[in-house]
């Protein structure tokens, strides 16, 4: 997850915990510090390859930070990251996911997220990714999301596929990350195609039935 912000939307969120079938998305708090850092360290040699916040030393400091950040980023209405857990585990760390503005006039968003590695594979970044995308249009107003995805990292494009974003072209080392730029796929998807696309998240299980 890279966060690029440009300027906040006209139309925000309260703060507030969001719900799948099988996961609960919840904004950070000081609580979460301990089960941040370690969700990121036993998924680090993964997140390195790919994230540029991520490094061999990440702990409890590094927490510390980006949940002041998000907490102070919410109230700004820059960005809205939540936590992501299992219902039957509410307190195991299971990853991040964010959508954020970066067009007000345009109404374009950017989402983002990472799963802790030793859960991947089991169709956490979908379900969570499903949820944000309808918080994107249909809480904030948003006409339009991207993800930004490293090349090679094919997990992730597999999951932008499921989601129904069309890829839209090579963003080339569009980002730095242990010292080398990398390539990035650029996916999007409409307003208009989510309302075409959430009738089967619903039968995917994703999202609550309305």
């Amino acid at each position: 997850m890279v966060r690029r912000i440009l300027a906040p939307m006209t139309r925000g969120i309260a703060t507030r915990t969001l719900a799948t079938p099988q996961l609960v998305l919840q904004p950070f708090r000081r609580r979460d510090v301990s089960s941040l850092a370690e969700a990121v360290e036993v998924s680090n040699d993964d997140l390195v390859r790919w994230l540029p916040w991520a490094h061999r030393g990440y702990g409890r400091a590094d927490a510390v930070g980006f949940i002041r950040e998000s907490m102070t980023a919410w109230r700004d209405g820059r960005a809205y990251d939540f936590s992501i857990r299992s219902v039957d585990d509410p307190d195991r760390h299971l990853g991040n996911i964010s959508v954020w503005p970066t067009n007000r006039t345009g109404l374009i968003g950017e989402m983002g997220y990472w799963v802790r590695s030793d859960e991947t594979g089991k169709g956490i970044a979908s379900q969570a990714g499903a949820r944000m995308v309808q918080l994107a249009f249909e809480d904030l107003g948003m006409h339009r999301v991207v993800m930004r995805i490293a090349v090679g990292n094919e997990a992730s494009e597999r999951v932008a596929v499921k989601l129904g974003f069309a890829r839209e072209g090579l963003l080339r080392q569009e980002v730095k990350v242990a010292g080398e730029w990398l390539d990035h796929s650029a996916w999007g998807i409409l307003r208009t195609e989510f309302e075409t696309e959430k009738p089967r998240y619903q039968a995917q299980g994703w999202l609550r039935p309305a």
